[in-house]
């Protein structure tokens, strides 16, 4: 078994987050939840990190739970396994919350807690031939901690065929239901659409982008009333008398690049 179930590299201000239990599809376990959860922490935090590449080792990018997780977990009492649970569903809101948007580098199939794992991401693209499934229901378990994520990634719709069904679907699928963004013919593809982006996000104010980030998740399904109407005057109104808000203006007017360009 893989000696440390992630690794994490930077390079200039994009830092790679891989999983690296590739003999195991990548799997879950609790040391690699406990694992993403400290590094998208701490990441976040992180002054020079523009962007997260979440990646992964192998023909896999990630199975769910590890096997031998679930036999453990078999035994667990009920109050064990709602703790266990809990580390999970906070994993994913790290990687969700994560002040750095963050791209899913997917090369291979993503099922059960994969998927979330995907959907959790800010940016998603995947090689054609990767798989995906939510597949919890054949082991009569439920999608439900990572359900949160799912359903803003693919719609209710969507997510009531996938939980229900478990069917497997590939990359072009995950694409029409808004899983992924971009479907890559190979790997060499995938790294470029991911370069792509990671330069497009470091060309962006990193004050506007994590803004931009809890605009998106605490601004869905409100109703259109005078309450969401103040909540996004005041959100405009903190970011154009921000400093990047006015070093973003500034520069335009003066036909030059805002500081936070090649910072």
């Amino acid at each position: 078994m893989s000696e440390h179930p992630i690794n994490v590299q930077r390079e200039g201000a994009v830092a790679t987050v891989t999983l690296h239990r590739p003999e195991v599809r990548n799997a879950f376990d609790a040391a690699t939840i406990a694992a993403l959860h400290t590094a998208f922490v701490e990441l976040g935090d992180e002054a020079g990190v523009r962007c997260v590449v979440l990646a992964a080792q192998g023909p896999a990018f990630c199975a769910g739970a590890d096997l031998r997780y679930m036999q453990q977990l078999a035994g667990f009492t009920e109050a064990q396994n709602r703790d266990d649970a809990l580390q999970l569903a906070r994993m994913l809101r790290a990687v969700a919350e994560c002040p750095k948007p963050v791209i899913a580098r997917v090369q291979g199939d993503a099922f059960a807690g994969g998927f979330g794992l995907v959907a959790a991401c800010d940016l998603a693209v995947a090689v054609q031939t990767a798989r995906f499934c939510l597949s919890e229901v054949k082991l009569g378990l439920i999608p439900a901690t990572i359900m949160p994520h799912v359903l803003r990634a693919i719609g209710e719709r969507a997510a009531q065929r996938y939980t229900l069904s478990a069917e497997v679907f590939d990359a072009a699928t995950a694409q029409a239901i808004g899983l992924i963004h971009e479907v890559a013919e190979d790997a060499a593809a995938l790294d470029v659409q991911v370069q792509r982006w990671s330069a497009a996000l470091q060309n962006a104010s990193p004050q506007a982008l994590a803004a931009a980030k809890r605009l998106l998740a605490e601004v869905a399904h409100r109703p259109l009333g005078e309450a969401l109407l103040a909540d996004t005057a005041e959100r405009i109104a903190q970011a154009r008398a921000s400093a990047d808000g006015r070093e973003g203006i500034a520069a335009f007017l003066s036909k030059r690049k805002p500081n936070w360009v090649n910072a």
